[in-house]
C-alpha cells in the first residue's frame, strides 16, 4: 500500500517541474506514520491514498524548512537539503510541496481540506514556539505540551480525524488516538536524544539542550535538583558537552528518574489514545502506539 503513497508523492511533484522531482529524490524517506495511519483506519482506496499522499508531503515539507532553521545537516542519517544544496533551495522545495499538497487537498471535503489546512497553520505557529523557547532555557512543563502539540502532534491529530472522516467513523475520536499518539512520539524522540547512540538517532545525541530545546526530561531532571545541580545544569545549556560533562548529565538523568517518568507520560498518553478508539479493535493501530512507545532506549 504505501508504494501507491510513494508513487503518488513522485508523480504530484513530477507534475510541477523536472527540477523540482530532482531535488524531491534527495529527500530521505521516512516512517511514514502519517501515510500508515490513514490506511490503517480509512483502508486502500484511491482516496485513502491520496489524502495520505497529500499529508506526506505537507510533513515533508515541514521537515525542509525545519532543517533550515535549526541549520540542520543531516536528516535521518544523510546529508539535508540545505547541507547539500543551500537554504534557500531547501525552502524553496518546501514551499513547492505545501502548495501541491493544498492543491490536491481541494479534491477533497472541506471538513478534510480545512482539518488539515488548520493544522498546517498550528504545525508554524509550533516552529515559532520551538524557535522563541530555544533562546533561552524553558522549564515551563505547560509550554513545553502547548509546543509539542503545535510542532508534532496536530498534524497527526488532523490525519487520524481525516481518515476517519473518509471511513465515516467517529473523528473526534481518532483525533484523541492521534493528538495522544504524537504528544508521545514527541516525548520519546525526545528521551532518546538523552538514552540512544549518534547510529540509531542518525544525529548526534544529546543535541537537543545544546540547541537550546529544553525536553522534558530536562524539565523534570531541573525540578529534582539540588541548588547547586541546578546551577550546573543551567551552565550545560547550548554548550558542547566535554565527555565528563556528559557522564555527569546522564548519570543524573539516571539517578533523578527524569527519562523514566517521561516514559511513563509517554505510556499513559498511548493508553488513553488507545482507549478514546477500544470500540473499533484496531490492532494495526494498537501495534503503531506499542512499536512507537517501545523503541530503543
Amino acid at each position: 500500500m504505501l508504494e501507491k503513497v510513494e508513487l503518488l508523492m513522485y508523480n504530484y511533484i513530477k507534475d510541477v517541474d523536472s527540477y523540482a522531482i530532482a531535488l524531491y529524490n534527495h529527500i530521505p524517506k521516512g516512517k511514514r506514520l502519517r501515510a500508515k495511519l490513514v490506511l490503517k483506519i480509512s483502508g486502500d482506496s484511491i482516496e485513502s491514498q491520496k489524502l495520505a499522499a497529500i499529508i506526506e508531503l505537507i510533513h515533508a515539507a515541514s521537515l525542509l524548512h525545519d532543517d533550515v532553521i535549526d541549520e540542520a545537516k543531516t536528516r535521518r542519517g544523510t546529508p539535508s537539503i540545505n547541507a547539500t544544496y543551500d537554504s534557500k533551495t531547501a525552502v524553496m522545495l518546501g514551499d513547492i510541496l505545501y502548495s501541491k499538497a493544498y492543491l490536491e487537498l481541494n479534491n477533497f471535503s472541506p471538513f478534510i481540506a480545512k482539518s488539515i489546512s488548520d493544522a498546517v497553520t498550528k504545525l508554524s505557529v509550533g516552529e515559532m514556539l520551538d524557535v522563541e523557547f530555544s533562546k533561552e532555557i524553558q522549564l515551563d512543563e505547560a509550554k513545553y505540551f502547548d509546543m509539542i502539540y503545535k510542532k508534532t502532534a496536530v498534524l497527526i491529530e488532523a490525519t487520524a480525524a481525516t481518515a476517519a472522516s473518509l471511513a465515516n467513523k467517529d473523528s473526534q475520536k481518532f483525533a484523541l488516538y492521534g493528538k495522544n499518539l504524537g504528544l508521545a512520539f514527541q516525548i520519546i524522540d525526545d528521551v532518546l536524544d538523552i538514552t540512544a547512540d549518534e547510529k540509531t538517532l542518525g544525529k548526534p545525541a544529546l543535541a537537543d539542550f545544546k540547541e537550546g530545546k529544553t525536553t522534558l526530561p530536562y524539565i523534570y531532571l531541573f525540578e529534582s535538583l539540588n541548588s547547586d545541580d541546578k546551577k550546573k545544569l543551567l551552565t550545560l545549556y547550548k554548550k558542547e558537552l566535554t565527555d565528563d560533562e556528559r557522564i555527569w548529565l546522564k548519570g543524573k538523568m539516571q539517578e533523578s528518574g527524569a527519562v523514566i517518568k517521561s516514559i511513563e507520560v509517554a505510556v499513559k498518553l498511548g493508553k488513553e489514545a488507545l482507549q478514546a478508539i477500544a470500540e473499533y479493535k484496531n490492532e494495526a493501530l494498537e501495534k503503531v502506539i506499542k512499536d512507537m512507545i517501545e523503541r530503543e532506549f
